[in-house]
């Protein structure tokens, strides 16, 4: 069913607001009047309407006033407010925009001025809450893709987990002396394939709880370079797949207050990516150093290196993508921006510099903790 524009008037001059009121009634708007701000104020309260004409000069309450509360009030304060005033010089209309006027209209003036701005200003209400609904509409479409994606994740995480830790066990205890190199070969492709896919679902569950605002961080004083070596112990196995020796430059301690399980995050995504895109017989070089009041930890690697084009997309969730490693190992993408939104939960950053064909380092800060 169609809905008139609702439109208050607000004049206390009777043939003024009239004259209005019969010329936007004829063209199909809802018109309702007050003669004085009081009035005004409540029935702008009472009906919310689309928009509001307010004379400047009037008895009780000027415009000013009026158009001040109304705009200090969060349920009134996105109506818009057309003044009507005799008064046009620069500093009453500089007054009249700082206290919420949308326009002025200059008195006298005739049909077509009143026609013509009030269809400007409801045209614009109209896109606004075309806008508004677009977005809310969007909102929930994101927010229904982000719990269908932590859902996935979370229940197809652990049986993955299982899987894994069963192949991590059949490897340790099957050499390729006992089942054979082609065997072998099956089966350390199988651990790899898991350990790329429970990485993969790590990050997706993470990332979506990050975007939902479902993240569970505590902060907690740690010694960064602790956390950093038991994760570099974890990938020191996977990067002896591919023959790659990781490397430490670091102090004896470097305190921190964040959340443990984001830092280790953060080093599992930027290690792994480093094995991924290095060359067999290489070597990658995590750093760690105070740098003022942030401890920066950088990976560096010798491998593939990222083109410039590569570079200006990949930590923007529009454009970031994914390659294969020198292996063809294969990835997401999704590693980097979970990097980046750690660091940034952190309290610091995420950032690289890159070369083709000579390697990439990526560096993120943290504070110091004094």
């Amino acid at each position: 069913m169609y809905q008139k524009i609702s439109v208050l008037i607000i004049e206390d001059e009777k043939s003024i607001c009239d004259f209005i009121g019969k010329t936007l009634d004829s063209h199909e708007y809802k018109v309702t009047a007050a003669n004085n701000g009081k009035d005004g104020l409540a029935l702008i309260t009472s009906s919310l309407p689309d928009l509001v004409l307010l004379d400047v000069m009037m008895p009780d309450l000027s415009g000013f006033e009026v158009a001040q509360r109304l705009k200090s009030n969060p349920d009134t304060a996105d109506i818009p407010i057309i003044f009507l005033t005799a008064l046009n010089s620069t500093t009453d209309i500089v007054k009249g925009f700082q206290a919420g006027a949308s326009d002025f209209i200059s008195k006298p003036f005739n049909k077509e001025e009143l026609i013509i701005r009030v269809t400007h200003q409801i045209s614009l209400v109209a896109a606004k809450r075309i806008i508004l609904n677009k977005t809310e509409e969007l909102q929930r479409i994101i927010a229904g893709r982000d719990k269908l994606y932590s859902v996935i994740a979370h229940d197809l995480r652990s049986p993955m987990g299982s899987i894994k830790m069963v192949l991590n066990m059949l490897m340790l205890n099957l050499p390729v002396e006992k089942i054979g190199g082609e065997m072998y070969e099956l089966l350390t492709m199988a651990n790899r394939t898991t350990e790329d896919v429970f990485s993969l679902l790590d990050n997706l569950l993470k990332w979506t709880k990050s975007q939902i605002g479902n993240l569970n961080v505590v902060y907690q004083d740690v010694d960064a370079v602790e956390v950093v070596d038991s994760v570099i112990d974890v990938f020191n196995m996977v990067a002896g797949l591919k023959k790659i020796t990781i490397r430490e430059e670091k102090p004896e301690k470097l305190p921190v207050c964040t959340d443990i399980d984001m830092l280790k995050t953060i080093i599992r995504n930027l290690l792994s990516n480093a094995i991924k895109f290095s060359n067999e017989n290489s070597e990658v070089l995590v750093k760690m150093e105070e740098q003022g009041d942030t401890v920066v930890v950088s990976v560096k690697d010798s491998g593939c290196g990222i083109d410039e084009e590569g570079q200006q997309k990949l930590l923007h969730t529009d454009t970031h993508f994914s390659t294969f490693g020198t292996n063809n190992e294969e990835g997401s993408g999704l590693g980097l921006l979970l990097c980046q939104d750690f660091a940034v939960k952190s309290g610091g950053k995420l950032w690289f510099t890159s070369k083709k064909g000579e390697g990439s380092t990526f560096y993120f800060s943290i504070p110091l903790k004094k």
